[in-house]
């Protein structure tokens, strides 16, 4: 009787163990993976990124479940961004992600086997991601545009700062989507009775020096999407507070770093609407299928006591038009934030 009884005890040992192997070999088929890099961490690429995790885990992809989640900086350096997209290659993810041009295009680089979705590029068809936004492009690339509306931000220019003549604009002549975006100002500002005042910064430590140039030479201080100086925007807000020189941004979290104001897109929903098309190529769909997308809805954020400190008075009409009213956060006030940001 022992005998049969141990035969039997093995068999259902080996079974389990069968079963087992099999649960998890399942699991391990379900899990995909996705690599996410952006060229620089700033909190409106930040808040990009998670509006593309927070889309993912409402469309059932959860890290830690089915989900392998990577993500790297490249801490404002285009060859990190070009070593990280060599690396995400190699790893063959499900999906990869480009926060900003100059990862987007190392990844379109290197990857180039790989689904692509790129996020917050300024122009994809000049950066040679896509052929078109107007229709699908076939291939492994689409995306979500953040084009900003330069002709409505040289009007809010001239509404906040009626007298000015000269604006400066300060600006990575590295990366391609700021070279586009001063372009787009030279072409635009004219029209509002502004002459352009260039001011390079190829480097954060340079975007210090950069404003400073622009000292006795413009009424006015216009920051483009620009990541390099978005990335060391305090910098600027420095030398615009002790000069008396208004800086209005296209980037509306900077507005609580101290701009003046800014109409912008809401980098979370771009990040969620980027979501959307890493959750659809996840179950299935090609990414050369989906039409490029870009974000028409713009938001109005202002910040009296900014105005105040560089000598402009914002009316009672544009307060009440805005989305938001906020004040400049305190260094301490950002670290604690950040942390908390951390920690969810």
């Amino acid at each position: 009787m022992n005998f049969p009884r141990r035969c039997l005890i093995s068999l259902l040992v080996s079974a389990s163990i069968v079963l087992l192997l099999s649960l998890s070999s399942v699991v391990q088929a379900a899990e995909k993976h996705v690599a996410i890099t952006q060229i620089v961490e700033h909190p409106a690429l930040d808040a990009c990124r998670k509006g593309v995790k927070d889309e993912l885990a409402d469309a059932g992809f959860v890290v830690g479940k089915n989900l392998k989640w990577s993500f790297e900086s490249a801490q404002g350096a285009p060859a990190t961004a070009a070593q990280i997209a060599k690396k995400f290659a190699g790893e063959n993810p499900d999906v990869v992600v480009g926060i900003a041009t100059p990862s987007a295009q190392a990844l379109a680089s290197s990857a180039r086997n790989i689904q692509q979705v790129f996020s917050a590029v300024t122009d994809p068809v000049g950066a040679k991601l896509v052929k078109s936004m107007d229709k699908s492009n076939g291939g492994n690339i689409t995306g979500v545009s953040d084009l900003s509306p330069i002709d409505s931000h040289m009007a809010l220019v001239k509404k906040i700062v009626p007298t000015a003549k000269k604006i400066g604009v300060i600006f990575n002549p590295g990366e391609s989507n700021s070279v586009t975006l001063v372009g787009l100002v030279k072409k635009f500002a004219p029209n509002y009775g502004m002459e352009v005042i260039e001011a390079g910064s190829p480097k954060s430590s340079d975007v210090l020096a950069a404003a400073r140039s622009l000292i006795e030479k413009v009424d006015v201080i216009y920051v483009p999407t620009d990541n390099t100086v978005t990335s060391a925007f305090e910098a600027v807000i420095k030398v615009a507070t002790e000069s008396k020189i208004p800086v209005i941004s296209a980037d509306t979290d900077s507005v609580k770093r101290g701009a003046i104001a800014a109409e912008g897109f809401n980098y979370y929903d771009l990040g969620r609407q980027t979501g959307k098309m890493v959750a659809a190529i996840l179950n299935g769909k090609k990414a050369g299928d989906i039409q490029p997308q870009g974000v028409s809805k713009t938001e109005l954020y202002v910040n009296p006591e900014s105005a105040k400190l560089m000598g402009v008075t914002l009316s009672d009409d544009m307060i009440k038009s805005a989305k938001e009213v906020v004040k400049t956060m305190t260094k301490s006030e950002r670290e604690a934030a950040e942390a908390a940001k951390a920690k969810k």
